[in-house]
């Protein structure tokens, strides 16, 4: 493989998923259980993608089927030739679990994507606030360092929040960037202390009452949220009931959909019709195989039956890890977000949520 190292851009091309995997070249530890994997291509590529989008990690557990786990990306495309991914390995957890024990440089691994809306790009606005907890501060990380270097006097009010100061992920980072931008205001929440470690900052857990006190014009603000689902719907919850205009609001969530949120139902149809009650032949071209889809199968459930392995992840029209291109037929999808509109119209669609509306030939 040819050094992309002392390549210009000019020589390369952008990374694609379906030619290049990803070859590890760092691995750092940034607190108790937390790491980030950094990732140059294994081709002469650079990476294309907006802050706060993520990837998904085909990763070889075991001797069975293979993982597919998502991380947003915490770096930014404004450092074009490499990418990270910063992930904490919780109780239970397989596949993060697997990358501390087995992820070393110079090990490459197929990746999917990059994917997902979660970002600042298209909702431009005077004023920010990115508000996190725990792993959760990663797309944020991403959007603060695009920022950082292309629009360092962007107003941004940056309030993570953590169990413990040793536990605030990228620390040091943001207090350097808190120096260098001058209108970035940075807080940091914590529910106790670290063993041996004064605590000056605030303590406790995220309030409106306290968001109010660290932002004042926090109403004014553009506001995006990552954490666990109970820190998001807990924020979304006093936000509403203060009158927060909700248009403002973004969050970011591989698990369930905001219940303000239903699943976008996109039918790809040339003449009206329904899924019918019979089975339908489904032709996977790349792989030379026909199947059947039975009534109320999804394409990935008729693959999968078939032998045939479409990368999928969240199941359920979020990430967009099972994007395929239709080549001939139609289907109806019901989708959360995971492809967009220009897709569509360029004839993909996403397996986990799509049903033939007969005979169907897909490029997977």
């Amino acid at each position: 493989m040819t050094d992309t190292a002392n390549r210009h851009l000019d020589d390369l091309t952008p990374w694609n998923d379906r030619l290049h995997g990803l070859e590890v070249v760092g691995v750092v530890d940034e607190a108790p259980q937390v790491k980030t994997f950094t990732f140059r291509a294994a081709g002469d590529c650079w990476f294309r993608y907006k802050p706060g989008q993520f990837v998904t990690l085909e990763l070889p557990v075991g001797d069975g089927e293979p993982l597919f786990r998502t991380y947003t990306l915490a770096s930014s495309p404004s450092r074009p030739y490499s990418v990270a991914v910063t992930v904490k390995a919780q109780e239970g957890s397989i596949g993060t679990r697997w990358m501390f024990d087995h992820l070393r440089p110079g090990m490459t691994i197929r990746a999917y994507g990059p994917n997902g809306h979660f970002t600042h790009i298209g909702h431009e606005a005077g004023r920010y606030l990115f508000l996190s907890a725990g792993s959760g501060i990663t797309p944020m990380m991403s959007m603060l360092r695009w920022m950082a270097d292309l629009a360092p006097q962007t107003d941004v009010a940056f309030v993570t929040c953590a169990r413990s100061p040793r536990d605030i992920v990228f620390r040091h980072e943001l207090e350097l960037l808190d120096r260098q931008m001058p209108n970035l205001s940075l807080s940091f929440m914590v529910k106790g202390n670290s063993l041996g470690e004064s605590w000056f900052g605030h303590r406790g857990q995220i309030s409106h009452p306290m968001l109010t006190m660290i932002v004042p014009d926090l109403m004014e603000r553009e506001i995006f949220c990552c954490g666990p689902e109970s820190f998001m719907t807990l924020v979304q919850d006093f936000l509403r009931a203060a009158g927060f205009d909700m248009a403002h609001y973004h969050q970011e969530s591989f698990g369930e959909v905001p219940g303000d949120a239903p699943a976008e139902q996109v039918a790809v149809v040339t003449d009206a019709g329904e899924v019918g009650g019979a089975s339908v032949p489904v032709v996977f071209a790349n792989w030379g195989v026909t199947a059947t889809c039975q009534p109320g199968q999804t394409v990935l459930e008729a693959a999968r039956a078939a032998g045939v392995r479409i990368p999928a992840a969240c199941e359920s029209g979020i990430c967009g890890t099972c994007k395929t291109r239709k080549i001939a037929g139609e289907v109806v999808m019901s989708h959360n977000g995971g492809i967009l509109d220009e897709e569509v119209d360029e004839g993909y669609i996403l397996a986990c949520c799509s049903r033939p509306l007969g005979p169907l030939e897909l490029e997977a």
